[in-house]
């Protein structure tokens, strides 16, 4: 172990960090050979080897059940999902600005092209999620402050 250490590219980490002051991002990362080394600003740097590379967010302990469930509330037999507005990013969700405070929209409402639906929140970043088209709110398929990948169905408005 202590070889593999000695064989770290400490200044492509430096120049790692520096891309990250170069360009406001929050985290970088780069794969080389079976090492995966990730940059980020809002934490401490990890180096650690690909086949233990693993995101937080996911839950390692049951594998065969995690995705039944996960696609079981998303995408039920029947359900019309050619409406629906998706994740543009992997992240949190939440559905109103601030814990407590009424939700951006509710089933049943009008919603204008270009406002706010809801947040996601990635990288401690909040991004606002808005509406591609008017229409009305016919349903909110995730629940608050529940994970969510990219791709996956937010709101259905028709």
């Amino acid at each position: 172990m202590a070889d593999k250490k000695s064989g770290i590219d400490q200044s492509l980490i430096r120049d790692l960090a520096n891309i990250l002051n170069d360009t406001d991002l929050t985290e970088i990362e780069v794969e080389q050979d079976d090492l995966r080394i990730r940059v980020s600003r809002n934490g401490t740097p990890m180096m650690m080897p690909q086949q233990m590379a693993g995101y937080a967010y996911q839950a390692p302990a049951a594998p065969a059940a995690a995705p039944a469930a996960a696609t079981a509330p998303a995408a039920p037999a029947g359900r019309d999902l050619s409406n629906a507005v998706t994740a543009p990013m992997v992240g949190t969700v939440y559905l109103s600005p601030a814990p407590g405070a009424r939700a951006f929209v509710e089933v049943g409402q009008m919603v204008k092209e270009g406002q706010t639906l809801l947040i996601i929140e990635a990288m401690k970043t909040m991004n606002q999620i808005p509406s591609p088209k008017s229409g009305k709110v016919v349903e909110i398929v995730i629940d608050d402050s529940s994970p969510v990948e990219y791709g996956e169905p937010l709101v259905i408005i028709e």
